[in-house]
């Protein structure tokens, strides 16, 4: 079995050199897609000197790109705090012995993942705005937040359960057998574990909440790819400001995803507890779930 895999046949000559006249096609092909679209972006005068110019002065930072950064950070931020708590309650309820609390959070987290984002922001807004529960200043962030907090929670939940069922079932019977209760079972033993493994899927979900906030330019909210579009609307270049605005995303999301990586990686050099999940498992519901 030494430099043999279970997964696939290892190739052989023709299909290795097959393999890297195609991979040498599609690089071929990928850089003649790319140089085009940069020859129509020149063609268009997009990469001219007067069209980058704005992002050297301090007003178009100040007026444009650093509340744009400031209102997905914000937004980011409450929903990734608001959605672990909601998220670890209702994981942990889909758990609960007592069918009515299971079914209540299955049924809660069943529901709010079906829902697209863009439309609990939707009708968030407007039940805001319609009862003026916050400010009007504050409704687009709220909305944002709200939608961002009860899809993201209802995933969650899903990999908190997921989490403690990929844990030894011997954990569980060895605590009733001691007297403890369900609670202490959970709370004591199994979900602590369950957090060490699954923080990787944790921090890659954050980057997830992270790049979903700017669905919000729907409802007006201010963030970094609306302001991106404010940018090119006021100084005539789109395609210079986008680039700004989605490079400064990429660095974002490389943060928190280099943050996800260093944790699975120290998770698996540790000799104590599980090993971090990856992705969610397939978890088949029993009674009551």
């Amino acid at each position: 079995m030494s430099g043999a895999t279970v997964l696939f046949d290892a190739p052989g000559p023709r299909a290795r050199v097959r393999h890297r006249i195609l991979a040498g096609l599609t690089v071929v092909v990928f850089a003649l897609v790319l140089g085009w679209v940069i020859w129509k972006f020149a063609a268009a005068d997009q990469f001219t000197a007067a069209k980058w110019e704005p992002f050297l002065t301090a007003n178009l930072w100040t007026t444009y790109v650093l509340p744009g950064i400031e209102g997905t950070l914000t937004a980011a931020a409450v929903s990734i705090v608001a959605a672990l708590v909601l998220g670890c309650l209702l994981g942990v309820g889909r758990l609960s012995p007592i069918p009515a609390v299971s079914w209540a959070c299955a049924t809660f987290v069943e529901f709010f993942r079906a829902v697209p984002v863009l439309i609990m922001m939707l009708f968030s807004y407007a039940l805001f705005a319609q009862y003026n529960v916050f400010p009007s200043e504050y409704l687009a962030l709220a909305g944002v937040i709200t939608g961002l907090t009860l899809y993201n929670s209802a995933v969650i939940a899903e990999i908190v359960r997921s989490g403690v069922h990929s844990l030894p079932r011997g954990q569980a019977e060895a605590a009733s057998a001691l007297g403890m209760t369900w609670s202490q079972t959970m709370g004591s033993i199994q979900l602590p574990q369950a957090i060490t493994s699954m923080l990787p899927v944790l921090v890659s979900q954050m980057v997830v909440v992270l790049k979903d906030t700017a669905i919000g330019y729907q409802i007006t909210f201010v963030e970094m790819v609306r302001q991106g579009q404010s940018i090119g609307s006021s100084y005539g270049n789109y395609i210079p400001a986008l680039i700004v605005i989605a490079a400064l995303m990429i660095g974002l999301n490389f943060a928190l995803s280099s943050l996800a990586t260093r944790l699975e990686a120290r998770l698996r050099r540790s000799k104590k507890g599980p090993a971090p999940l990856t992705a969610l498992p397939v978890v088949q519901d029993g009674p009551g779930v």
